[in-house]
């Protein structure tokens, strides 16, 4: 999930929150020597003038008060885009040659073959179904996206990194696809390498597709497309607030939770909640130089999991939590869950916060709570 290019603006940000504006919001400001004029509604007012604006096509703008240059309010209400006007407008930021694939709650954009598009949005719609269904009978009830669900599918890792980079600089090379806070989008590419050879002659078929990407070589790839679309989901029905101070170790572990991807499932998603053997391994792998305070530094910032050296250790812990929690403290979990949601946009906790919410969920003991974790874990298949 990419949140980079916006963090240094987030924290210049003193947040003071108002009710949602039900009436439209019309803003002109100039960043990167470019002046823009975007309508949506004002979800925060900061101290210092600047402004939290979200788009009608999903998009949040952080309007700094020395870029704003006029603000202004009408009676019309704030109406998102229709799933037609979003095609327009995604169709006219992205390079010529994209097509659009329609789902029930997707737009996949794509300049790849319509088989592979059709594929992601089967795919896609299968985890929608699973993760709203798993949620719902966890006593959790989703909202419905407030708008169309969006990827962009690039037909080769040479174009998709090109139009990346801008938001994943240098980094983009090692990240296959990410789900954007900023635009709500997910951006990735055609993972089977057909795209090139398809053009000319027959595209592969969904059968191909789904061979190809079955593959044990292809199972973590896939899975972290699965991981980015299930932020999205969570981010846009109900889970997640956007720019909310959501623990990352919560948000990504859910991710986490259900990226073990069902191929051969027509309907379902039969393999959520199932053992995520990488994650596993690496946690198992991590217990013997665990240390003493590592549930609680996980718990009270984000710091270990944005740490590009150890990272992997902290997401493995983060899906052990999720894990456990989710199996032997369902309710508890539930409770936590709905605390979180109920965060507001550039609201910041301390970890002090952070760490008496978790308390108040799952129990003041976390000594006892982290050695009933490891031990489950570890003697976990």
């Amino acid at each position: 999930m990419s949140n980079t290019t916006v963090l240094g603006k987030l924290l210049l940000l003193v947040a003071v929150l108002g009710q949602p504006a039900k009436s439209m919001d019309r803003v002109r400001f100039q960043q990167d020597g470019r002046e823009a004029t975007v309508a949506g509604k004002v979800l925060v007012t900061a101290q210092d003038g600047g402004l939290l604006l979200l788009a009608t096509d999903g998009v949040l703008w952080i309007v700094q008060p020395n870029e704003l240059i006029e603000h202004s309010t009408d009676e019309s209400p704030f109406t998102p885009l229709t799933a037609e006007e979003m095609t327009q407008r995604v169709l006219g930021e992205l390079p010529r040659g994209f097509d659009v694939y329609r789902t029930s709650h997707y737009l996949i954009f794509y300049n790849t073959s319509r088989e592979y598009a059709a594929w992601c949005g089967s795919l896609f719609e299968r985890l929608y179904m699973a993760f709203t269904n798993f949620w719902s009978r966890r006593g959790f009830e989703l909202q419905s996206p407030e708008f169309p669900l969006t990827a962009i599918v690039f037909a080769d890792k040479a174009s998709y990194a090109e139009f990346a980079k801008g938001e994943l600089g240098e980094g983009v090379q090692a990240i296959i696809g990410y789900y954007s806070l900023r635009t709500n989008r997910i951006t990735m590419f055609d993972l089977t390498g057909t795209a090139s050879a398809a053009r000319g002659s027959r595209a592969a078929s969904a059968a191909q597709i789904n061979r190809i990407l079955s593959h044990p070589d292809s199972e973590r790839n896939v899975a972290t497309i699965v991981h980015e679309a299930t932020h999205q989901i969570a981010f846009n029905c109900g889970l997640h607030t956007r720019y909310s101070d959501c623990p990352l170790w919560f948000s990504e572990g859910i991710a986490l939770y259900f990226e073990t991807p069902d191929l051969t499932s027509a309907k379902g998603w039969s393999t959520i909640g199932g053992v995520n053997r990488p994650r596993l391994q690496r946690f198992q792998e991590y217990a013997a130089r665990r240390a003493p305070d590592s549930l609680v530094s996980l718990i009270r910032d984000d710091v270990r999991l944005r740490d590009t050296k150890n990272g992997l250790d902290a997401y493995a812990e983060a899906w052990a939590l999720t894990y456990f929690l989710l199996k032997q403290r369902p309710k508890q979990y539930v409770t936590y869950l709905k605390t979180l949601s109920a965060k507001k946009p550039m609201e910041w906790d301390d970890p002090e916060t952070r760490l008496r919410e978790f308390q108040q969920a799952f129990g003041s003991d976390l000594g006892k709570l982290d050695a009933e974790m490891t031990r489950y874990m570890l003697r976990l298949k």
